[in-house]
């Protein structure tokens, strides 16, 4: 069911069923696309992974350390996972997870386009998309707002010692999914 939804709206963005020349994919059309998909897969992710083994049936822990504890990766982690996989074969396409209240430093936002993005999705819930070059290439960049869709993504955000916030609920915007195609 999901892969059929995802694929519904990869197809409605792409324009198909128009003609040839109205049809054509923007970096915007991609990016929304290919956040609708990460974006479901986050949720089922933390919803019917971490929140169903972890906090409804018992069966299992996710954990930051999940391999030594030989628990489940967090929804973060499985994020990043995938993220890392896809940098490989992805033509020059990129994505992260980054928060202006990082747990880990390494998700901070380090471009004014970032911070920016960042900013609008905390204040307004709304995303953001805008050019940018890096290291002599130029890239479309587009910012998500990234919820607590879970409240095991709030309550682990909110104990966790290295959190510069602890007042997450399900729904707030806890940072923002950050995806970067390459343009000529």
């Amino acid at each position: 069911m999901r892969i059929r939804i995802a694929l519904a709206v990869v197809l409605s963005l792409a324009g198909c069923g128009k003609p040839a020349a109205t049809r054509a994919i923007t970096p915007q059309k991609m990016a929304d696309a290919l956040y609708a998909v990460l974006a479901a897969d986050r949720a089922v992710y933390a919803h019917e992974v971490v929140e169903r083994l972890q906090d409804q049936e018992g069966v299992i822990r996710a954990s930051e350390h999940y391999k030594d504890d030989r628990a489940l990766p967090l929804p973060a982690q499985m994020f990043r996972l995938g993220a890392e996989a896809a940098r490989r074969t992805s033509g020059g396409v990129t994505y992260s997870l980054l928060s202006p209240w990082p747990i880990n430093t390494q998700n901070a936002p380090r471009t004014e386009v970032e911070k920016a993005g960042l900013r609008r999705a905390a204040e307004t819930g709304q995303s953001s998309y805008a050019p940018e070059s890096l290291g002599g290439e130029r890239y479309f960049t587009a910012v998500y707002p990234d919820k607590a869709v879970s409240e095991a993504c709030a309550a682990c955000h909110n104990a966790h010692r290295d959190s510069p916030r602890h007042d997450f609920k399900v729904g707030d915007v806890m940072g923002g999914v950050v995806i970067r195609i390459p343009v000529e």
